[in-house]
């Protein structure tokens, strides 16, 4: 289950890491691995984001694609998901919890329009429509969930599922519904 990740988490190096915030990892990891993602098996640096991370990409394939992260830092966790086409799942965000919907309606990652705009576009911009508003946020820092909770776990799995429906996930990823 989550023999590997559990043996990390007994390192000295991650004693700063809320027993909370450990339960929603291992959850979200079994959710993950359920789906067909892992973090091969390591947390790494977490660089300007975090003290460590987790990265998720596709199990069992060679794309380096990252699909999730979670970000481990000193006074709590993030999960931030990877998307892409947002007005395509505009009905689903519409109806979403305010914890969810507010990580793409709200201030934070909003686009400034910074030095990247090479003939009026820029590449690290995402822009969708949410309740008839039309929001540019930068890709940098975008769909950063603060401090999920194991309660929430469910509305994360959903949001991952809706822009990334098993048809499109790892095929040769063992499905909870088979014998």
């Amino acid at each position: 289950m989550n023999t590997t990740l559990k043996s990390l988490f007994a390192e000295e190096r991650f004693e700063f890491i809320s027993p909370p915030d450990k339960a929603f990892i291992l959850e979200f990891n079994d959710e993950m691995t359920r789906l067909g993602y892992d973090f091969g098996g390591k947390i790494g640096d977490g660089y300007c984001w975090g003290r460590y991370m987790l990265i998720y990409r596709k199990s069992n394939v060679k794309s380096q694609k990252v699909f999730a992260r979670i970000y481990l830092r000193e006074e709590n966790i993030a999960l931030r998901l990877f998307l892409n086409n947002v007005d395509s799942h505009r009905g689903f965000l519409e109806r979403s919890p305010a914890y969810i919907k507010q990580v793409f309606t709200g201030d934070h990652g909003k686009c400034q329009h910074c030095h990247n705009e090479k003939e009026g576009k820029c590449r690290f911009r995402k822009t969708y429509t949410i309740d008839g508003v039309f929001i540019e946020k930068c890709n940098g820092i975008t769909f950063e969930f603060p401090s999920p909770t194991v309660d929430q776990l469910q509305d994360y799995v959903a949001l991952f599922a809706e822009f990334f429906p098993e048809k499109k996930r790892n095929l040769h990823a063992q499905s909870p519904y088979t014998v």
